[in-house]
């Protein structure tokens, strides 16, 4: 029954398959898009992604359900840890400007399967994302009819009654986003252009309602009279956090359209930057008018600011935002449907999804057939499915993604920059080349059969330090760490901060409620796994960064994004468990199409060194000195009988 078992080499073989990074080209400007947007256009694409999902869909029913007028509360800590992810993608999107966004910032400094997985949450997180806005632009619409538009089709049509389908099929839904994926087909351009005529008029709403809200508040609304600032406490504030991520989800159109920016090293973290600023904004001091011109527990959390201004007796007002609102959420959906056909197309150039997907349009250089594919998926999605449950499922893919990027900004910053550590391609003989020991003797570099490596003495007293590698104030202390690969110990503290930030998490929502804590050991744990998360940032900061680049940095790493971990996790374990089931369940499919496809027809599986003959044999002889000192046997010349020329080695010390 043994010999059915696999070897321990093919499983080691197999799991370096699952975490093997991309190799990125030299010239990563390189590309078959059209490099035609400038900042101002990425800028209005991110404004344009998040403004009108936040204002338009969230705002009326976290305030009436989640939160109450503390939904302000909740959109300031969910702008924040949107800035500590939103600084991670800024730095990626300028060091690595290619398209895919999470997935490809993942895929080049973790490893191939956690890529593959957040590209595949990333996908559903666009599809719902746009399904999402779609029902909400039909709902603004059809309240602008006096809701004739519902009644007419439950009438004809027939009403649902199931769980988590929407009451009706919403036609105009589905419409309106088959006339957007038709509008993105045309090029980037097309879809830049409308992008700032919407973006524009969504604008101007904006200040309309600042200005007429401001005018028309009243303060009693926040009163003990009508529930209190936050009638439903600290726990409704987190809660409504998690669910107004969904409203800052847009600046990552920023990166996924890093491929097609004029100069990405500055657009990216410029435009990300302004958009997050102005979107946040807005956010807020919509949410404070919202809730002081009405009674929260009185809001519709369908149309929650037209309904205000009706209801407040300006119904030219309330007829002008509902027009507004549309076309701001008509950005959303551009966005969306502009930022998911380009996921799909890295992730199939890179050969982890099918192949049809990689094919660009040689006149509008757009992938056309990602866009028309999942623009009818989208559209299908908005026929059918209730709004609520769409936008609970996008806030788990979203935190998951941001947790992913923060963490590869830790691992990225502390590897060796591409050009440290020459490596030649496989199959290649370099030449060898003579380095100067510490003692003049002259050494030589060659490539050895195990895996393209190169040993040369080093003197490590040397100021100047590799990335990963320990710093010389701490290596009287952590000597033991200096005999491990620059990186090793950086990754492992990686994932035991990330252990650690999940257990300490999962302490503070369900410790008291559902797992039922006696105080002591509550506390206990909490300091224990406090201890972890914070030994394990300290361990990571004692490692040398990367210098400073010629691209944006975000500053004081390991900090910034450790606490972008801490807070995404914790956000997402606030979500529902029927969110989390729904989640899995889309896990466990995205598994079986790598299996199954991606791990097989993956590049990476082209650049793999392949076996060949061994033209050199290396020895290791243990020195006198802390050093180690390596030597070639050199082969002989192949004798005539054709054995192998590292059959006949001669060694010499």
């Amino acid at each position: 029954m043994a010999r059915w078992l696999p070897r321990s080499t093919d499983l080691t073989r197999f799991c370096q398959k699952l975490n093997r990074v991309k190799t990125l080209e030299d010239d990563m400007m390189e590309t078959s898009f059209n490099r035609c947007l400038s900042t101002i256009d990425l800028t209005l694409l991110g404004i344009g992604g998040m403004v009108g999902s936040g204002l338009y869909v969230l705002t009326g029913t976290v305030a009436k359900e989640i939160a109450g007028p503390a939904v302000i509360v909740s959109f300031i800590i969910a702008g924040f840890a949107s800035l500590l992810a939103a600084l991670c993608y800024a730095e990626f999107g300028a060091r690595v400007p290619k398209t895919g966004s999470a997935y490809m910032f993942t895929y080049v400094s973790v490893g191939e399967i956690w890529a593959f997985l957040i590209g595949w949450n990333v996908l559903l997180e666009y599809m719902i994302g746009g399904a999402a806005v779609a029902r909400a632009w039909s709902g603004y619409l059809d309240s602008i009819f006096n809701h004739k538009i519902k009644n007419f089709t439950e009438t004809h049509v027939g009403a649902w009654q199931v769980p988590f389908l929407a009451h009706y099929p919403d036609f105009l839904a589905a419409a309106i986003l088959l006339v957007a994926t038709a509008f993105i087909s045309f090029g980037a351009k097309v879809s830049s252009w409308l992008n700032h005529v919407f973006s524009a008029i969504s604008m101007g709403v904006i200040l309309f309602i600042l200005i007429m809200g401001f005018v028309l508040a009243q303060p009693k609304n926040w009163s003990t009279q009508e529930g209190g600032f936050a009638p439903y406490g600290l726990s409704g504030i987190m809660a409504g956090t998690a669910t107004c991520f969904y409203a800052f989800v847009g600046f990552d159109v920023i990166a996924a359209s890093s491929e097609e920016a004029r100069n990405p090293q500055r657009a990216v973290p410029r435009a990300i930057a302004f958009s997050l600023g102005l979107a946040t904004g807005a956010y807020i001091l919509v949410s404070v008018v919202l809730t002081l011109m009405v009674p929260w527990h009185t809001l519709d959390p369908d149309s929650a600011l037209a309904d205000a201004f009706y209801r407040r007796g300006y119904a030219w007002a309330g007829f002008l935002v509902a027009a507004g609102s549309i076309c701001a959420m008509n950005t959303v959906l551009l966005s969306n449907l502009f930022s998911l056909p380009r996921i799909v197309y890295a992730m199939a150039e890179d050969g982890l999804f099918f192949q049809v997907f990689s094919r660009v349009h040689p006149r509008t250089q757009v992938p056309v057939v990602g866009i028309v594919v999942f623009g009818l998926l989208m559209a299908l999605l908005a026929l059918v499915f209730d709004l609520e449950a769409l936008v609970q499922f996008l806030s788990i893919g979203t935190l998951l993604a941001y947790t992913f990027v923060a963490a590869s900004i830790i691992v990225l910053r502390f590897q060796q920059q591409k050009g440290d550590v020459p490596v030649p391609v496989a199959g290649s003989r370099p030449n060898p080349e003579p380095h100067e020991g510490p003692s003049g003797s002259e050494l030589k570099e060659y490539e050895s059969f195990s895996d393209k490596l190169q040993l040369v003495d080093r003197d490590k007293s040397k100021e100047q330090r590799e990335p990963g590698q320990l710093k010389a104030a701490f290596e009287p202390y952590l000597e033991f760490l200096s005999d491990f690969y620059p990186g090793e110990v950086v990754t492992v503290a990686v994932v035991t901060l990330m252990v650690s930030a999940i257990c300490l998490c999962s302490i503070l929502v369900f410790g008291n409620t559902h797992l039922h804590l006696p105080t002591w050991s509550y506390s206990l744990l909490l300091v224990l796994f406090s201890l972890g998360f914070l030994l394990s940032l300290l361990l990571i900061w004692a490692h040398e960064q990367q210098h400073s680049t010629q691209t944006f940095q975000i500053p004081l790493v390991p900090l910034s994004p450790a606490l972008s971990i801490i807070l995404n996790i914790y956000l997402m374990l606030k979500l529902s468990y029927m969110t989390w089931l729904r989640f899995a369940i889309w896990l466990l499919l995205g598994l079986l199409v790598y299996f199954s496809y991606g791990v097989w027809h993956s590049k990476e599986n082209l650049r793999e060194p392949q076996p060949q003959r061994v033209s050199a044999r290396y020895v290791v002889f243990p020195g006198s000195s802390l050093e180690e000192r390596v030597q070639a046997v050199q082969p002989s010349s192949q004798p005539a009988t054709g054995l192998p020329d590292t059959d006949i080695d001669d060694c010499k010390r």
